[in-house]
């Protein structure tokens, strides 16, 4: 497991604000290494987004195929009448899954094939893309 010292600091106050229940049969992991905090870049019109594994991100030493970014709390204002929300507009995914965590806060989700809903403090949202789907979080 690898983790920067932001993402550590906040999974330690997710876990104490959630009661975690582990099985007699866990098996227990150590780290091995802590990251610095990377870089912020700018998701679609709302997100600033931290690359989790920086320059691990791709390698052989991290699964070519996981991609993982954090994105801190952000409060928008209320939406004004004819206003479109702030976020990640419509794009597409295509084999392979994406797992939405929130930890403090919520975002909301929406697809092509019509599924809509908001993930708030203390849920998981896992997507299949599949053969492909449009979606866009706000």
């Amino acid at each position: 497991l690898v983790l920067s010292l932001h993402q550590i600091n906040h999974l330690y106050s997710f876990t104490n604000a959630v009661s975690i229940k582990m099985s007699t049969n866990s098996v227990l992991r150590s780290v091995k290494q802590i990251l610095p905090a990377t870089p912020k870049h700018w998701v679609g019109d709302g997100f600033n987004v931290h690359p989790v594994f920086a320059n691990k991100a791709f390698t052989e030493e991290v699964s070519p195929f996981l991609m993982f970014d954090y994105a801190p709390p952000k409060h928008f204002p209320a939406l004004k009448e004819g206003q479109e929300p702030r976020g990640v507009g419509q794009h597409p995914h295509r084999g392979f899954e994406t797992v939405t965590i929130a930890f403090k806060g919520e975002v909301e989700h929406a697809d092509s094939v019509g599924n809509r809903d908001t993930i708030k403090a203390g849920d998981v949202q896992w997507m299949t893309a599949g053969r492909g789907i449009i979606h866009q979080e706000f």
